[in-house]
């Protein structure tokens, strides 16, 4: 059997996923419940000669600022909680978006869709900050830095938003215009 191929590049051509959004919607779901422990439970846990400390993301966050790392302390928030919920909003609003009529562009659902892929591959710096400052204060008997539960559930989080994000088939945005311009038009 014979493989459409484009003419101009040559790569197989990819025919549309029916089950598309079904894929996008359980990632999706699959991503948000995981968000909900991630920020509920401990990120960190600090065991020290005489106290143990966790702190989950927004309170480790705040602690920084106390301590004067206002920046610091603004990257995590902006990295742990800001991104994480608009790309939940923008894939949401993307997955709606080629079933119901919009006001938006095709062009800046487009951008919104390669801004969301671009920014997934950042999606996992939490991760490895609590790895690498895992791995840096490992003063053995003194003080010791180790995941909490919630470094797990942040990383499923993640790894489903991206999943989420690249189930969508960005196609199905230009669909909606084929259909209008040709009645005839059939998926």
């Amino acid at each position: 059997m014979d493989t459409a191929v484009c003419g101009r590049c040559g790569h197989k051509l990819q025919s549309r996923d029916p089950l598309s959004l079904q894929r996008v919607w359980a990632f999706w779901v699959v991503g948000a419940i995981c968000y909900i422990p991630a920020n509920v439970y401990p990120m960190l846990r600090t065991q020290t000669l005489f106290q143990v400390d966790e702190s989950t993301i927004i309170s480790g966050a705040v602690e920084l600022a106390h301590y004067g790392s206002y920046g610091i302390a603004a990257i995590i928030l902006f990295a742990s909680v800001v991104i994480p919920l608009a790309k939940f909003w923008a894939v949401a609003y993307l997955a709606i978006s080629v079933k119901a009529p919009t006001r938006v562009s095709n062009h800046r659902r487009q951008m919104l869709y390669e801004v969301v892929e671009y920014i997934g591959r950042w999606s996992m710096i939490d991760i490895f900050v609590v790895a690498i400052l895992s791995a840096l204060v490992q003063l053995k008997t003194l003080a010791s830095i180790n995941p909490g539960p919630a470094a797990i559930f942040f990383a499923l989080s993640v790894i489903f938003t991206m999943l989420s994000a690249q189930a969508f088939d960005s196609r199905m945005i230009w669909d909606v215009q084929a259909k209008n311009e040709d009645p005839k038009h059939d998926e």
